[in-house]
């Protein structure tokens, strides 16, 4: 089993920064891949970036490469989300995942474990 654990979500004005953390704990031999999506009210929840173990590969949704950089420190079990440009669109509820395999996805369904999510919202 893993738990994950989101910090670092807040109120941000347009066109600043903010950085999420991911916490591991548990079997985190099982925790592979990463990846972060969100979810804004009434929306589905969308992919956002992943990583594989190795960081060898990163992931990013159009809409949001060029100013988010997902990152992984393994020796401290925690995936990073560094969001740079914020939006108003970039406000939603963001959720870590952990894929059981290394190799990293776009699709919610291919991830084994959630974190309960971490609000941003990105003021005009």
């Amino acid at each position: 089993q893993v738990q994950l654990v989101e910090s670092g979500g807040g109120l941000v004005q347009a066109g600043g920064s903010l950085r999420l953390s991911c916490a591991a704990s548990g079997r985190t031999v099982s925790s592979r891949a990463m990846g972060w999506f969100r979810q804004a009210p009434g929306k589905e929840r969308e992919f956002v970036a992943g990583i594989n173990w190795s960081s060898a590969r990163l992931y990013y949704a159009d809409s949001v490469k060029g100013r988010f950089t997902i990152s992984r420190d393994n020796a401290k079990n925690t995936v990073y989300l560094q969001m740079g440009s914020l939006k108003p669109e970039d406000t939603a509820v963001y959720y870590c995942a952990a894929r059981r395999i290394g190799y990293g996805s776009r699709r919610y369904d291919e991830y084994d474990y959630w974190g309960q999510g971490t609000q941003v919202t990105v003021s005009s």
